[in-house]
């Protein structure tokens, strides 16, 4: 389905300004939903139309209240009686209210439409602002409700907010850095405040978030700014809070904020009433995330102990790796200091990884850094007197932790035999070109297809022996490569000569579930 934007942008000529007005407001316009108990339908004139004709460019259901409209509107163009009050908002730039029931379908629903003005935020001047869109509000009359003291607050505040839609004011232009989001919501605990800054309706939620922060009395009456100040577990805190419901009194748009008092949190939104310019009051929409915050405490938590086991495995597989170095320096049999040198190399490659993890807030590691620090040690401790170029191509990206751990030591492995077997010691009589230490070169290179990795490591040395055969073979690296290929990684492993010389190990690992 086409985006808000897209729709604006094809059939109408308003600009960049006017549809950033239409994205706020469409941020926003759950509040008004839902404090309507009706659907909002916002309709923007197609250029050029005679009778005007209007287009659906986005559409909210409330929570309140049952949908008026079972189907999506959006994308919809509509002319002639179906739009009329559309039209006479849109012309005579005013909230229409008149008209008679209408049905859709077996639905009975009453028609409004509030004129959307879009005004500069520095502009005080008569004539400057202009109707850019209407909102159809569209109330299902199907369910009878009873006036309640809630639904009569809740309809006269959105009223309210209807009338600074067309008067330009709501919603408010954004600061940079503010949350976008419309939390808290209605339902979540509503408060209405005359110009003193005394409330005069609290809904059932609200009351029982201030009950949570410690006021066990109503709040009707109570002037709020100074009662949240004086709950507030912290005074700067308190101040804050205090500050910005009083901001809304004086017509300003405060951003949200959170304050705790007896171990509960409290998220606070202030709007001023502002009908026809005359500030008349403010709303104030709360929220207890006391649960909420909780659980992010201890996914904090739990995330820092995870850093800190990745960090003490890094320590103890360097440990390892330390007496595994010192016992290699004890032994006299050049075959057992190999095999132990290879140990060291192995564990020392996954305490990379760990190293890594133990540095960042999630399971996943950014794997380029680690394939170059095993690429370089690889040319370091590979016994062979060529110098050998490394050189990696693409990227690996951010991998997860299953995958990584498993795919370093396969790399290590492969980078280890690409120097050491395609390229042997210049002395060896056997050893020709590239092998010889002329522009000797090992490339790893990588890249994602269809949930898929691709990884390469290819040299340009003296290529594979006459016969052979890579699951036959008895080295344990290999050996180590194809279980952790196939295993662990799920995948693919398949070693072979170059057309243009030299050898290369192509694996294929899947990215998807495990």
């Amino acid at each position: 389905m086409s985006t808000l934007r897209d729709l604006v942008e094809e059939h109408t000529e308003l600009g960049s300004l006017d549809i950033d007005h239409l994205h706020r407001l469409a941020g926003d316009w759950q509040l008004l939903s839902d404090l309507s108990f009706a659907d909002l339908l916002l309709w923007v004139p197609i250029k050029g139309e005679k009778p005007r004709q209007f287009l659906c460019v986005a559409q909210v259901r409330p929570t309140t209240a049952p949908t008026a409209y079972q189907d999506d509107q959006v994308g919809k163009i509509f002319g002639g009686p179906e739009v009329a009050h559309l039209d006479v908002a849109f012309t005579q730039e005013r909230i229409w209210r008149e008209g008679d029931p209408v049905w859709y379908g077996d639905t009975p629903a009453r028609h409004e439409a509030i004129p959307v003005r879009r005004r500069e935020a520095n502009d005080h001047e008569e004539g400057r602002s202009e109707v850019i869109a209407v909102i159809g509000r569209d109330t299902n009359l199907s369910t009878a409700r009873t006036p309640s003291q809630l639904e009569l607050n809740y309809l006269t505040t959105a009223d309210d907010l209807a009338q600074m839609v067309a008067d330009g004011t709501f919603p408010p232009v954004r600061q940079p850095g503010e949350m976008t989001t419309s939390a808290p919501r209605v339902g979540d605990g509503l408060i209405r405040l005359d110009a003193s800054g005394k409330v005069t309706y609290a809904s059932p939620n609200a009351q029982s978030a201030y009950r949570r922060l410690g006021f066990n009395a109503h709040l009707v009456g109570e002037e709020l700014a100074h009662l949240s100040s004086r709950l507030a577990a912290d005074p700067l805190e308190g101040t804050d809070v205090a500050e910005r419901i009083r901001y809304s009194l004086r017509g300003e748009f405060p951003p949200r904020m959170e304050f705790e008092a007896r171990g509960a949190t409290v998220l606070t939104r202030s709007l001023p009433l502002l009908p026809a310019g005359v500030p008349i009051g403010a709303l104030v929409l709360v929220r207890d995330v006391t649960e909420v915050r909780r659980r992010d405490r201890a996914l904090m938590t739990k995330d820092a102990t995870i850093r800190e086991i990745h960090h003490r495995v890094k320590n103890n597989l360097q440990t390892v790796a330390a007496l595994l170095r010192l016992q290699a320096r004890r032994v006299d049999a050049p075959e057992a200091r190999m095999a132990l040198e290879e140990s060291v190399r192995r564990v020392a490659s996954i305490a990379l990884v760990h190293e890594t993890l133990s540095m960042s807030s999630e399971e996943e590691v950014e794997f380029d850094g680690i394939v170059d620090r095993v690429a370089s040690a690889a040319t370091e401790v590979a016994s062979t007197s060529v110098s050998v170029l490394m050189r990696r191509e693409g990227t690996f990206g951010v991998l997860p932790a299953e995958i990584a751990t498993s795919l370093v030591m396969v790399l290590n492995e492969l980078l280890i035999n690409a120097v050491e077997h395609g390229f042997p010691a210049a002395e060896d009589d056997e050893s020709t070109g590239p092998s010889a230490g002329q522009g000797a070169e090992v490339v790893v290179s990588a890249h994602r297809f269809r949930k898929q990795l691709h990884v390469t490591v290819a040299d340009n040395g003296q290529g594979l022996p006459e016969g052979f055969r890579a699951d036959a073979g008895g080295r344990l690296g290999l050996q180590i490569v194809r279980a952790l290929a196939t295993g662990e990684l799920r995948g693919s492993i398949e070693l072979r000569n170059r057309a243009g010389g030299g050898t290369e190990a192509v694996l294929v690992v899947p990215l998807g579930k495990r």
